[in-house]
């Protein structure tokens, strides 16, 4: 029945809950856990004017290098967090993959659940996002309105 099984997962307390239950299910099913971390790190470009003198060029507040750095600094993160997982699931003896992607977390969640037909996704009903929504978070209420597949919520 759940043989596929997505998990997302941000780091938060919620994503862990999730990843805890997807385990579960996936032993009683003998199903297999993709671990699945969305990474956004886009960095543009923002210029502020020089303050001594008008008309003179604007001055980045980040160089190219530092926002490359951001940038490595979130995928370094988001394979802590993966990893973390991996491990986790071998402890449970269940078979798992990972997915690292940099894009909107929405949208990389539906576009994973689209093309690879999984059978269920395990997600927690907040994360470590800076808006937060009254019953559920935004990246949860987003991929709940736009996936064909079951979807398993867990505080």
């Amino acid at each position: 029945m759940f043989d596929r099984i997505l998990v997302p997962l941000d780091g938060s307390d919620h994503s862990m809950k999730a990843f805890d239950c997807a385990v579960q299910i996936a032993k009683k099913f003998s199903g297999k856990i993709t671990l699945l971390h969305v990474y956004s790190a886009s960095v543009e470009p923002v210029f502020l004017p020089e303050p001594t003198a008008l008309g003179a060029p604007s001055v980045p507040l980040l160089t190219s290098a530092e926002a490359s750095k951001v940038v490595e600094a979130a995928k370094r993160a988001g394979k802590r967090i993966l990893d973390d997982g991996e491990e986790r699931v071998k402890a449970g003896k269940v078979v798992s993959e990972k997915i690292l992607v940099e894009g909107h977390p929405v949208e990389e969640i539906v576009r994973e659940a689209r093309e690879h037909g999984f059978d269920l996704i395990v997600i927690g009903a907040r994360g470590v996002s800076h808006f937060r929504e009254i019953l559920l978070g935004s990246v949860t209420d987003g991929v709940i309105h736009h996936v064909e597949c079951p979807v398993l919520v867990v505080k």
